[in-house]
């Protein structure tokens, strides 16, 4: 059984995913392609990420890097998992809290997020911190 050793770190160029994230969220896959063919430059974390992924999986992800030499099969798994995180965060809930934050351009009373986001950004805020904190050292 072969094992396929993932090492994720989110892109840090201008090429890439994250100066494209900026102008419109989430990236899209049509994006990533065009992200590969610049072939960009990433930014690595000190941990790795290791999964064993299904056959089918395996074989997409090597048919994409044969059709993208240019980007590797680690910037090809890079950009995927950090798109499909991106999509993650974008269809998490809103649900409405109990205070109100603002007001819309029409008045109405605009409730705080008491949906899994806010927890969610918090989190990640620490262990982005973290994670640079270590990719220094």
């Amino acid at each position: 059984m072969s094992t396929v050793r993932v090492v994720w770190a989110p892109a840090v160029n201008l090429l890439s995913s994250r100066a494209l994230r900026e102008r419109s969220l989430p990236l899209s896959f049509r994006d990533l392609i065009s992200t590969w063919e610049a072939t960009p430059e990433v930014r690595k974390t000190n941990a790795d990420y290791a999964v064993r992924l299904p056959i089918g999986a395996a074989a997409k992800l090597h048919a994409l890097a044969d059709l993208y030499p240019g980007a590797g099969i680690e910037t090809i798994i890079t950009d995927l998992m950090e798109t499909a995180l991106d999509e993650i965060v974008t269809a998490m809930p809103y649900v409405p809290g109990e205070h109100v934050i603002s007001e819309d351009d029409h008045g109405d009373p605009v409730y705080e997020d008491a949906g899994p986001t806010p927890r969610f950004e918090q989190l990640r805020r620490q262990h982005e911190q973290r994670l640079s904190e270590s990719a220094n050292d």
